[in-house]
């Protein structure tokens, strides 16, 4: 009999994989990552994943399905992995993705280096993807739910790792999940998804930043691409790229925050059409297809709400040069490109 280990986040989604597998015939046993301290950030229940509230959920689902069920505390990488380069990445100018190197390193990594201490063969998570073997390679597709796809945070996944990662719910809508819960009995059923990242339950990143690091930002000058003195921004982590709610500067047409200027504490902001971008290069790029050698025509998303985009991929190493057909708004250092090929993910990295 094949065995798994269920990722279980305390949400409808995990649960409902669940399930899927307990019906498969697979001997499961669930496991919650601790990653946290809940009174250390303030999580409130239904607002993230993984708090104490989730876990108490994920733990009743189990017992439901008569499946033993585990707390692996990860704590100590998740704030390595995860949260020191959050920081990091908001000090340098950029702006995160933190769900990305969550699955990367918590349950791509660490939790399927516990899969094989105790001897079982899958991971299985409740995200909404597909992974079909061709030709000997394994590759990632997109979910059929089009509006809960989630491949574009699983794009650094390992040929390895895809051999032993199973995705249930690849072929179903939410829709259809709800239903299994509320038909079985699911403490979660009606529970709604989380939205904010799971350490900054209030969505003020800047803060819990200040408050986590023990440190402040010193205020510096907004300035136009001229050099012009606009106002006065109130510490350089605060703006993303693009924004242009809550710049407190009056200039009579709408701006938006268009660069950073780390080493003169400036904020650059300027027109919509300063933001549209032509091209990118992206590193730490992993290629789910054999890595190509010439320019691949392809489509790319740089963020993970957005339509994808036609493109031509180049690869030089590690390194991948993305050019638009057409200019892209809002490229920003930091998140994540991917490149896909019709409904398959062809590989992914990080924008420089």
């Amino acid at each position: 009999m094949k065995k798994a280990i269920i990722a279980m986040s305390g949400g409808v989604d995990s649960s409902v994989a669940a399930y899927f597998m307990k019906q498969q015939g697979f001997e499961c046993i669930g496991a919650t990552m601790k990653l946290y301290d809940n009174e250390d950030i303030g999580v409130s229940r239904e607002k993230t994943c993984c708090s104490l509230d989730d876990i108490e959920d994920a733990r009743a689902v189990a017992r439901k399905l008569d499946m033993p069920y585990y707390v692996f505390n990860f704590k100590d990488e998740f704030e390595q992995k995860v949260i020191d380069k959050f920081i990091k990445t908001y000090e340098q100018g950029g702006t995160p993705n933190p769900c990305i190197d969550c699955n990367r390193y918590l349950k791509f990594e660490k939790l399927m280096h516990r899969m094989r201490e105790l001897k079982y063969d899958y991971v299985v998570t409740g995200h909404y993807a597909d992974i079909e073997l061709v030709n000997g390679r394994y590759l990632l597709k997109k979910g059929a739910d089009e509006s809960k796809d989630q491949s574009y945070v699983l794009y650094s996944l390992t040929q390895e790792q895809l051999a032993h990662t199973l995705f249930p719910l690849g072929k179903c809508s939410k829709a259809e999940i709800r239903e299994i819960a509320e038909r079985e009995g699911f403490i979660n059923a009606k529970k709604r998804d989380s939205q904010d990242i799971c350490f900054v339950p209030d969505g003020d990143y800047a803060k819990f930043i200040e408050q986590h690091g023990g440190k402040t930002y010193p205020k510096g000058e907004f300035v136009d691409k001229n050099g012009n003195v606009m106002g006065e921004h109130s510490g350089i982590i605060k703006y993303t790229i693009g924004q242009r709610k809550g710049l407190g500067v009056a200039a009579g047409h709408p701006v938006y925050v268009c660069k950073k200027d780390l080493e003169n504490n400036k904020v650059i902001l300027g027109s919509n059409d300063d933001l549209m971008c032509g091209s990118l290069e992206a590193d730490d790029f992993n290629w789910m297809i054999e890595p190509p050698e010439a320019p691949i025509k392809c489509k790319a998303k740089t963020r993970y709400n957005m339509r994808e985009v036609p493109c031509t991929a180049v690869r030089d190493g590690d390194r991948v040069t993305v050019t638009f057909d057409t200019p892209v708004r809002a490229v920003t250092s930091g998140q994540a490109v991917v490149l896909y090929g019709g409904d398959y993910v062809l590989g992914g990295g990080t924008i420089v």
